[in-house]
C-alpha cells in the first residue's frame, strides 16, 4: 500500500507519519526533505515499506550516509517523479492530428472548428509546439 504524505514543516510532517502510517504500508510519498527524524518515525511507524519517495529537488540534498544506510535494510529512496505545473488538456494524438490537418492544407480556422479546439490553441500547437 502507499501513503502519499504532505506537510508545511517537519513537525506537521511528524505528526502526519504517526497517524497515517502503519505496518501494512510498503511505500511512503513525503512532499519534504527526508532528515535522519522524519526516516526514523516512518521505519518505526512502517516497518515494512520498501520505498521512500521525495521531490527530486530534494533528493540530491540527502545525505549519502542515510541513502546507503536505507539500501542496507532493503530500502530505496528514490526521487518522486511528480509532474509539476498546471496539466497539458490536450494530448499528443490531438496535437498530432491538428498538425496533420494543417499538413493537408486545412486553415487553422476550420481545424478549430473541425475538432471543437479554440483558434488560438490551434495557432499556438501550430507555430510553438
Amino acid at each position: 500500500m502507499k501513503v502519499e504524505i504532505k506537510a508545511r514543516n517537519n513537525e506537521e510532517l511528524l505528526k502526519k507519519i504517526d497517524e497515517r502510517l502503519d505496518g501494512e504500508v510498503t511505500e511512503v510519498y513525503i512532499n519534504l526533505r527526508p532528515t535522519k527524524i522524519i526516516l526514523v518515525k516512518i521505519l518505526e511507524r512502517a516497518p515494512n515499506v520498501k520505498i521512500i519517495e521525495c521531490p527530486s529537488s530534494l533528493y540530491p540534498k540527502v545525505s549519502k550516509k542515510i541513502i546507503r544506510a536505507l539500501s542496507q535494510m532493503g530500502i530505496k529512496l528514490v526521487p518522486a517523479n511528480h509532474s509539476r505545473g498546471r496539466p497539458k488538456k490536450y494530448d499528443g494524438a490531438i496535437i498530432k492530428q491538428i498538425k496533420e490537418l494543417v499538413r493537408e492544407g486545412k486553415t487553422p480556422k476550420e481545424v478549430s472548428q473541425e475538432l471543437n479546439i479554440p483558434l488560438r490553441t490551434v495557432y499556438y500547437i501550430i507555430n510553438g509546439r
